[in-house]
């Protein structure tokens, strides 16, 4: 028998804690992170609104996993604490994934994304994608972009820094703009681990086609 999201309650509970952040968290007096909060925020209520299926999908993990339970330890120190423990509670059901054909060797055990509401699922959306991204320390995660997809990450755990532009704490959101390269690293001592959102085309986010760009020294 199918699922639906309110069957679920660690999977709604979980969304919900997307949709708390993008509701209640600080644009920084930014019209640009405004306008993607709201429409996230809408796109969820309205996805949670119609009580979607949960699909299952086989666990699977990848290496940088050995690092969650830190992750999910300094998680729960901070005003995120909702997330690491819904999170938490569903970590024996994520599918852990590269989400690229060929993955530099190098990344292979620093590296891993988990999608938990979009067309992979296991909560069904063809609207948006939500998901975690988890970095082991001292990690490059090398410059990309992504064709009409626009991102959002929110720091749950963990200090990233984004083009050597800044350096970033938990509850901080950063805005990628489609087509926009960006490169995130890590420090020497923690791991990271992201929440994300992305919103584009139905058929781009069914298949974004993920790439890296081509290598660069960093400045």
């Amino acid at each position: 028998m199918t699922q639906m999201l309110s069957d679920c309650p660690n999977w709604l509970y979980l969304v919900r804690e997307f949709e708390t952040l993008y509701r209640n968290g600080s644009a920084g007096g930014s019209k640009a992170i405004r306008s993607h909060r709201k429409r996230v925020r809408e796109m969820l209520s309205a996805v949670i609104a119609g009580n979607p299926s949960i699909e299952d999908r086989a666990p699977e993990t990848k290496p940088v996993v050995a690092h969650l339970d830190r992750a999910l330890d300094l998680g729960k120190r901070n005003a995120l604490e909702g997330f690491s423990r819904a999170l938490e509670r569903v970590r024996g059901e994520l599918s852990w994934e590269y989400g690229y054909e060929r993955v530099p060797r190098t990344l292979e055990r620093k590296y891993a994304y988990c999608e938990v509401l979009g067309p992979k699922g296991p909560v069904r959306s063809d609207r948006i994608i939500l998901g975690f991204v988890l970095f082991a320390p001292n990690t490059t995660y090398p410059q990309h972009s992504h064709t009409d997809i626009e991102e959002s990450y929110v720091s749950v755990a963990g200090a990233w820094s984004e083009n050597d532009a800044a350096v970033y704490a938990p509850g901080s959101l950063i805005l990628n703009r489609p087509a926009v390269e960006h490169r995130i690293t890590t420090g020497p001592q923690d791991p990271c681990l992201l929440a994300y959102a992305w919103i584009g085309p139905s058929e781009r986010l069914v298949s974004p086609g993920m790439t890296f760009s081509a290598s660069r020294k960093a400045r």
